[in-house]
Formats: C-alpha cells, sequence, structure tokens
C-alpha cells in the first residue's frame, strides 16, 4: 500500500509540473513574433513560425474579423505542431497536459537498405504501464495495433483523446483482430520531419486551402489541379483527374459529399512521404507489428514455399492493408478495385468499367512476374503506413 501511495504521489507530481510546464508555454507564445523568430536563432523550427506568421498577415489582410483571425491563427499552430484539431471548449484545466511533441528527423542511414528477414521472426511486446499515467492495471489496458504503447481509457478521457462515442469504439476494436490505433499513430503528420511539414503548409497556403476545413469533391479536384500544375507545369490530364475522383471516393466512404480534415491532412501527408523519401526509408517507419502483420500476409500468399509470389496477388494484398472494420469487408470483397465505397453520382464512376478491364488485361501479364520479399515491402510500404488511421477512410488508393 506504501509502493501505491508513493507511485500516485510522483503521477500527481508529474502533472503539476507539466501544467506549470504547459502555462509557462503559452506564456511564451503570447510574445511578439519579431521576438520569437528572433530567439529561435534562424534554426529550421523559424520556417514553420514564419509559414504560420505569414498566412496571419493573409488573413489579417482581407476582410474578416478578430475572431476569424484568431481562429485561423490558431488552425496553422495547430497544424505546424502536429497537435491535430483542438475545441475551443477545450477545458485543460481538469485533464492531463498533452506531451510535447518533437517532430522526427532524418538520419544519414535512412535511405540505406533496412535488414528485415523473412524467416527471422520478431517477438511483438505490449508495454506493461499506461504511456500517459504510467499505472499498470492488467486488462483494463487498451493496447495499440501500430506501436507497443498500452492507455486506460479514463487517461484518453482526460487527455480529450476520446470523445462521444469514440470510447465505445475502442473498447470494442482495442482487444479485437481489427485493433485501435493510438493518437500518436493515428495521425500520419506526425511523420513528417520539420522541413517536410514546411513544405506542406507551404503548399496549402499557396493553394488557399484553410486548415481544419472540409473538402467537397470540386475543392480536392482543383486543389490537385494546382498542385500538379506547380510540380510539373502542365494541366492533369483525363486519367489523372479520374484517379483523383476515385481516391475522393476513397476518402468518403460513407458518401457525405465531402471528406474531412484528418483525412484530407493524412492522405497529403502520405502523398508527401512517397515523394520526398525512398522506400529504404520509408521502410524503416514500420512498427515490429507491421513487420510481423507483412510477414504473416507474404507466408499466406507463398503457398508453394519458394519465396516468391505472382503480382496479381502482390496487388492484391495492397487491397488488405484496409480492412480494418469488419462492417466494411463485404463491400471490399465486391470487387479489389474498390476499396471504399464509390458514390453513384461520382464522376469517377462512368470511366472505371474500362479502367477495370485495362487493368485486368495488364494483372493477367504481369501475374508470370514473381516478387520476393523485399520487392514485396517495398511495395507495400505506402499503404502499411497509410492504414494506419483508425478512420474508414482509405488515405492512399491503390490502383486497381
Amino acid at each position: 500500500m506504501g509502493v501505491l501511495m508513493s507511485r500516485r504521489q510522483t503521477v500527481e507530481k508529474v502533472q503539476k509540473v507539466s501544467l506549470a510546464v504547459s502555462a509557462f508555454k503559452d506564456g511564451l507564445k503570447e510574445q511578439p513574433a519579431a521576438r520569437r523568430r528572433a530567439e529561435a536563432g534562424g534554426t529550421r523550427r523559424g520556417t514553420l513560425e514564419q509559414t504560420v506568421q505569414e498566412g496571419e498577415e493573409e488573413a489579417s489582410a482581407g476582410p474578416s474579423q478578430p475572431e476569424e483571425v484568431s481562429a485561423s491563427k490558431a488552425a496553422w499552430e495547430r497544424l505546424r505542431d502536429g497537435r491535430g484539431v483542438e475545441p475551443e471548449e477545450f477545458d485543460r484545466a481538469n485533464r492531463f497536459t498533452p506531451p510535447a511533441f518533437i517532430r522526427p528527423q532524418r538520419e544519414l542511414h535512412d535511405d540505406e537498405p533496412p535488414d528485415i528477414s523473412l524467416e527471422q521472426r520478431e517477438q511483438v511486446l505490449n508495454d506493461e504501464m499506461c504511456e500517459i499515467c504510467e499505472v499498470w492495471t492488467a486488462e483494463s489496458l487498451f493496447p495499440c495495433r501500430i506501436c507497443s504503447r498500452v492507455y486506460h481509457d479514463g487517461c484518453l478521457r482526460r487527455m480529450g483523446y476520446l470523445q462521444n462515442d469514440s470510447t465505445v469504439e475502442v473498447t470494442e476494436t482495442a482487444h479485437t483482430e481489427t485493433g485501435w490505433s493510438c493518437y500518436y499513430c493515428d495521425n500520419l503528420n506526425l511523420l513528417l520531419t520539420e522541413e517536410e511539414m514546411y513544405s506542406l503548409m507551404e503548399t496549402l497556403r499557396q493553394c488557399k486551402i484553410i486548415p481544419e476545413t472540409c473538402l467537397t469533391l470540386d475543392d480536392f479536384l482543383h486543389y490537385k489541379h494546382l498542385v500538379h500544375k506547380q510540380q510539373f507545369e502542365r494541366p492533369m490530364e483525363e486519367a489523372q483527374e479520374e484517379r483523383a475522383a476515385l481516391q475522393f471516393s476513397a476518402l468518403d466512404p460513407d458518401k457525405k459529399g465531402h471528406i474531412e480534415w484528418p483525412d484530407f491532412l493524412s492522405h497529403e501527408s502520405i502523398q508527401l512521404l512517397q515523394k520526398l523519401r525512398p522506400q529504404n526509408s520509408l521502410l524503416r517507419l514500420l512498427t515490429a507489428k507491421e513487420r510481423e502483420r507483412a510477414r504473416a500476409a507474404f507466408l499466406a500468399l507463398d503457398q508453394d514455399g519458394d519465396g516468391f509470389i505472382g503480382e496479381g496477388e502482390c496487388h492484391k494484398a495492397r487491397h488488405t492493408w484496409f480492412r480494418k472494420h469488419q462492417k466494411e469487408t463485404p463491400s471490399c470483397n465486391v470487387s479489389i478495385s474498390h476499396v471504399g465505397p464509390m458514390s453513384e453520382s461520382s464522376p469517377a464512376s462512368s470511366g472505371s468499367s474500362k479502367s477495370q478491364e485495362k487493368t485486368l488485361l495488364a494483372t493477367e501479364q504481369e501475374e508470370a512476374r514473381p516478387v520476393d520479399w523485399p520487392r514485396f515491402l517495398r511495395e507495400n510500404v505506402a499503404y502499411i503506413l497509410a492504414a494506419r488511421p483508425n478512420s474508414a477512410a482509405v488515405h492512399l488508393q491503390p490502383p486497381a
């Protein structure tokens, strides 16, 4: 009993210190932007803050009200810091203070091929104590399906990460084969370095994308057209626009007519990772659980045990990563080219039959080409990472 009380007192002290540090940081944020840039000393962090400041200046130059300018400023800051959406009514006085997040940095050896053996299995063990309060209470801990962290549902509520009916969803899926991703793994934007985040923010700002807003199909296609023209200096072709429309349908599985901001941000984050990093660097982002899941998928496809699978089987495996929710499995089994429901009114649905016929012919021709374990990992790594979020949306639409 004495040890338990000592542990509880330690946790309370840590919480008080966290609150004090949070208050100190909030005080620093209220200082003028010029002083912040001077204190930054020209570091890479200053580039992100400069982007936020430029967004604020553009907003203040327009006819917007002060409240809208303040909300836009807060949205850009949350985007920069990877904190996600924080509602204004969020009362942090009675909650734990979220830990400060430091964006990852690229290492010199990141581009070298990692040693991921097919034969040598990895022992996957979850942490014993809650990531938030560092207390062990056995069965009441909810494990993340991506990393080794575990959590109490009460701690997640006090952190503000469980709201409304999300508690029921966590309790129903965390201990099942479907699994649940913690708030670190659920946010693909946290995989970006500061430089990569600066690049994404600059693109969003140039394309007039407002953070934390929903995007309709027209908004999404307009954004894709602008990004394509900026990158290649030529208009987007019809086939590319059709693929963009298919991606929109995959990001809108409930056919609401718009995609939520977290899904759009995760999609753009994984797209940027594919663009800026080689496959070897992406492979180093995989966790032990993801590597084990990939091994199980490859071994299940390699029925003769020769270490090779067909090209078509490799294509099918890309779709299986997104079958996280049991209720979506029947719709996925109808056709592997439709990972996520597609609206009948979608402009992409009109030409989908022709594209499917071409894809079937291409798949038959490529079926004879064998795929080994290293190639299987390289070609699937982006889809494995894109399947991390809990959302039913498909954040990286695999080719048909």
